[in-house]
């Protein structure tokens, strides 16, 4: 072993190369990049807005079921169109549930038609 050497796991820096940051000061400069991102705010302001009208069709889902099963006990057989709202209201429930948990970057209705038929997969 040559002692003029400096180890292999150790290499001295060019006398003209700059510093390459630390880990944690990358770590620290992303963090502050991501506060201070307007867009991650903004969807945050969305996902309060779908939280809120999830938790309106989660009511609504109540009612229909109700309905439907008022509706079977007095005619015997279930209503059309009960069915086809329920399946949409469930696609709708669907469609903001993916967007709240980010699978999605497609907001669901207002911005976007009202859900017709069952959730496909991969919304994106």
């Amino acid at each position: 072993m040559n002692d003029n050497r400096p180890p292999l796991d150790h290499e001295v820096p060019e006398p003209d190369a700059t510093p390459e940051p630390d880990a944690d000061e990358t770590a620290d400069g992303r963090l502050e990049d991501n506060i201070k991102s307007g867009a991650t705010w903004k969807r945050l302001l969305f996902m309060i807005l779908f939280i809120a009208l999830w938790t309106v069709s989660r009511i609504v889902v109540l009612i229909v079921v109700v309905l439907q099963f008022l509706w079977v006990l007095v005619t015997g057989g279930t209503n059309e169109r009960l069915t086809r709202f329920g399946l949409s209201l469930a696609t709708y429930s669907y469609e903001i549930i993916v967007y709240l948990t980010y699978n999605s970057e497609n907001q669901p209705f207002p911005f976007a038609d009202w859900p017709s038929g069952p959730p496909t997969a991969g919304n994106d």
